[in-house]
């Protein structure tokens, strides 16, 4: 059971950096201001075609760079390529550490990744944060993953990331997404991938299963003062973006 005192309940989390029109979500200059705000940063990590790891949300980078591939069907030196909102590069995993570099606590979500094997990304990550000292957190809609990872690094808080609506996408693009979907919205795994927090899209709650979990709860994705004083009705921290909390 993580202690009241732990950095994921000390200070709200910015949820892929803290992004506006001028920085793109999941660039340098948007965990620098998160950093220079004092926030903790989640962000998301995935494999290239050639199974480097970099810092990017979506399958697709249609969204963030205008390119129709999806993010596994490139290189990394393809999307070296390729800019954020036409203003930034995609970081890698281990270029987004070095920049982070300790500074502030950071909440690593791992994509669902259709074919990718829990322990295969478990052991990619783990070996890209050997030596790195800052604090850190592991989380997913995968709850295998979750399981590898704590196997691999059981003093790592990890947690399985859940709601009551998700889509294909949310999946890798799995042909059993609504069955995972199901799983992962009833918390159905937890029994066996024992996480240390639940993260909930906060627009969901109340749950009976997640008001019954015993461990830390956040709450994304917050985007106001007014979606933060319902949030913490029903967890313990949030995941927030579009404005500043207190």
């Amino acid at each position: 059971m993580l202690s009241m005192e732990h950095f994921l309940l000390d200070r709200p989390i910015a949820h892929r950096g803290l992004h506006d029109k001028t920085r793109p979500e999941n660039s340098l200059p948007a965990f620098e201001a998160a950093i220079l705000h004092g926030f903790p940063i989640e962000t998301d990590v995935r494999f290239t075609k050639d199974k480097k790891l970099v810092i990017f949300h979506d399958d697709t980078l249609f969204r963030m760079t205008g390119d129709g591939r999806a993010v596994a069907d490139c290189t990394l030196e393809e999307l070296k390529t390729l800019l954020l909102e036409g203003k930034e590069h995609i970081p890698t995993f281990e270029e987004f550490l070095r920049f982070v570099g300790g500074r502030v606590p950071l909440l690593i979500e791992i994509k669902s990744m259709e074919g990718v094997k829990g322990s295969e990304i478990a052991s990619a990550l783990s070996e890209a944060l050997e030596g790195y000292t800052g604090e850190y957190a592991i989380q997913s809609f995968q709850p295998l993953y979750v399981k590898a990872y704590k196997k691999l690094c059981p003093d790592i808080p990890c947690g399985v990331l859940a709601s009551a609506r998700t889509r294909k996408e949310d999946f890798g693009g799995s042909p059993f997404w609504r069955i995972k979907a199901h799983i992962v919205r009833d918390l159905s795994l937890n029994f066996t991938v024992k996480p240390d927090f639940v993260s909930y899209c906060y627009a969901d709650l109340p749950r009976k299963k997640v008001t019954k979990f015993k461990g830390l709860k956040l709450g994304w994705t917050v985007r106001s003062k007014e979606e933060e004083a319902l949030a913490r009705k029903f967890v313990d921290n949030i995941i927030f973006e579009n404005y500043l909390p207190e």
